[in-house]
């Protein structure tokens, strides 16, 4: 948790400097909420309630012969949140007057999926997402760069890529293939294109339809390499006869120049033509970020989503987020030995005595330094020195405070770092300030 912690506060952290409110949601929600959202792969990995109570008392015969598709409506109401966007939505919907606009809003809470437990993916895990909804402005996708840039100089990582695309050029690079309206097929395939290869990314797209000479035509895309301007340039004349397409261009321009403006430059930031996100509620931006020599996948994502509010009724509500992955940046810090030494520290002194009159000296001064701001305990037993110190060693103490009758008689303190050795008699306020410093 010492270490979690480390991650959550220099998040939760660089959130409130860009503005944003925190919220939390139930872990719980209607099904009829989650499904539909996530792609048909997502739907699969929900996790299901079933109802309280008798849970198959709406369950006839007919229902068991017609399979699960009928019969789960009728055992399970709920299920367990598959990520935090899809209940913010749900929650903007349902407070659509008492927000105010644009709203920004953060949100550090688990969330579930039925999935293969393995390194870097867990059933059970934690996601900060940070949205804004109620503005079409590409400041906020500008600003989700410089988030996860704040937050990764804090950790220490500097090797990684924030990979950047538009969906609207995935539409456009489905009708420029000639194979419109498929852009989400052919998203949910490009998207395996770092796991399975080009190979057998083209093997899927058979599968589900495409045709060879379509296939051949993506060439090109997943060769282009060079820089985000030469990239962009590509595009724009790979793309020229797709409107859509040329939109998702221009879009991505101005993110470019809006950084440019902002007085950063574009480090770290790549633009992969073939970044593609299985989540099927995305309409504009999107972004991956990945850690550079480590062997866990994405640490965080996110892209911008027009049309989510309005399958709960709400329309023109537009939005764009991001979420990182809490668990997997753990394990990337931990395979990297980036976590602070002293992170796991939880006290910076105790107080140890040799007798019951050195105990009730030692509570006072207990008092003193907790009212100073030092995170103290004072040794709850009598026992030899020697076992006192050894649990200050165990719990990574860097100060014991000794209490002993020339301590008493003096009003002082014997004030050690363990780490150096030293030790001196000081007055209380005199030890209360080297150990601040």
């Amino acid at each position: 948790m010492a270490r979690r912690n480390y991650i959550l506060d220099t998040i939760k952290d660089t959130f409130r400097l860009f503005g944003y409110q925190q919220l939390e949601t139930p872990s719980m929600e209607n099904l009829s909420v989650l499904t539909g959202k996530y792609g048909d792969e997502g739907d699969q990995l929900l996790y299901k309630i079933l109802n309280s109570g008798d849970y198959l008392k709406k369950v006839n015969a007919t229902d068991l012969d017609a399979g699960t598709a009928a019969m789960l409506p009728k055992i399970a109401e709920k299920g367990l949140r598959y990520d935090l966007t899809v209940p913010f939505a749900r929650y903007v919907v349902m407070n659509r007057n008492e927000i105010t606009y644009p709203f920004k809003r953060f949100q550090i809470q688990p969330v579930w999926r039925a999935d293969r437990p393995q390194k870097g993916r867990y059933r059970e895990f934690y996601q900060c997402d940070a949205d804004v909804v109620g503005t079409d402005s590409l400041i906020c996708e500008v600003e989700i760069l410089l988030m996860i840039r704040r937050v990764f100089a804090h950790l220490k990582l500097t090797d990684y890529d924030i990979k950047i695309n538009n969906r609207k050029i995935l539409t456009g690079l489905s009708e420029v293939i000639g194979e419109p309206g498929k852009e989400g097929q052919l998203c949910v395939a490009i998207d395996k294109l770092d796991k399975i290869g080009w190979e057998k990314v083209q093997e899927e797209l058979l599968q589900r339809g495409f045709a060879q000479p379509s296939i051949d035509k993506l060439e090109p895309v997943i060769s282009q390499k060079g820089s985000n301007a030469d990239k962009l340039e590509f595009l724009k004349g790979f793309l020229a006869s797709s409107e859509e397409g040329t939109k998702g261009v221009r879009e991505l321009e101005e993110v470019f120049a809006l950084l440019a403006e902002y007085g950063e430059d574009e480090a770290h930031v790549e633009l992969d033509l073939v970044l593609a996100r299985g989540l099927s509620y995305y309409t504009g931006a999107i972004f991956e970020v990945k850690v550079n020599k480590v062997s866990i996948g994405s640490v965080s994502g996110g892209g911008r989503y027009d049309n989510l509010t309005g399958v709960f009724g709400l329309e023109g509500v537009s939005g764009v987020g991001f979420s990182f992955g809490v668990d997997r940046i753990y394990d990337v810090l931990e395979e990297l030995s980036l976590f602070p030494a002293d992170q796991e520290r939880s006290t910076e002194v105790m107080i140890g005595y040799f007798d019951e009159k050195g105990k009730k000296y030692g509570l006072k001064v207990l008092n003193a330094l907790r009212q100073a701001g030092l995170s103290s305990e004072i040794y709850p037993d009598e026992v030899k020195v020697k076992k006192q110190f050894h649990y200050a060693d165990k719990k990574n103490i860097p100060f014991v405070i000794m209490i002993g009758d020339e301590e008493i008689d003096q009003n002082k303190v014997t004030l050690k770092n363990l780490h150096t050795g030293d030790q001196s008699m000081y007055d209380l306020a005199e030890a209360i300030t080297l150990i601040k410093a």
